[in-house]
């Protein structure tokens, strides 16, 4: 069964978060779900992407993997990018188990773009570009390792999501305050309410 790619399912604010965000609810085992367990949404993701990541990358076509072997190199470079990302987060540095793996598999992929092919980022031309949805994770990841962006990546507290930060004082809360931040409100806004009922029976 398809669903739909909208904006919240790009709130990461960059192609390598977006992809890391395939999985939600990661840190819940019990609720925990990759999209990409049906293949159907490979190529949908790729193609929505294009679209909701065109400040990042411009005019762009990712190509997603059409080979068991090529879905499997695809879902390892997101397992690390999230991997690295999230316990740098955690835990306020790079481990070195994780970058050298994420290094090795990005420059894998980036070996394997055809002769030619422009891989700048951002994309100065407005030329439209072809490049495959692994190289273009791994190089929007590569950017977030310079100190000033990897200070803004957050996970969400809802729904477990990496994202970036973009306002000015780093006082995003949620990967997207329409949908999780709204969530938590009527959260908070049930819990008390329960509890103002459980005290008018004591």
């Amino acid at each position: 069964m398809t669903f739909d790619w909208n904006s919240h399912r790009f709130s990461g604010g960059v192609l390598a978060l977006d992809l890391a965000n395939t999985v939600v609810f990661r840190e819940d085992p019990e609720r925990s779900l990759d999209r990409f367990d049906d293949p159907v949404e490979l190529p949908r993701f790729a193609e929505a992407a294009a679209i909701f990541r065109i400040g990042e990358w411009g005019k762009v076509q990712f190509h997603p993997p059409l080979s068991q072997k090529g879905i499997e190199a695809l879902i390892g470079i997101r397992e690390v990018i999230n991997s690295l990302f999230r316990s740098t987060t955690r835990e306020g540095s790079l481990q070195s188990g994780d970058l050298s793996t994420f290094l090795r598999l990005g420059s894998d992929f980036v070996c394997n773009e055809p002769e030619g092919r422009d891989l700048r980022l951002p994309n100065l031309s407005e030329k439209k570009r072809e490049l495959s949805l692994g190289a273009a994770a791994f190089l929007s990841a590569m950017r977030l390792l310079d100190p000033a962006r990897l200070e803004r990546i957050k996970i969400c507290p809802n729904c477990h999501w990496l994202y970036f930060d973009e306002s000015r004082n780093r006082s995003r809360r949620w990967c997207d305050m329409n949908v999780c931040g709204n969530r938590a409100k009527a959260r908070r806004h049930y819990n008390r309410n329960v509890k103002q009922a459980g005290n008018n029976h004591v």
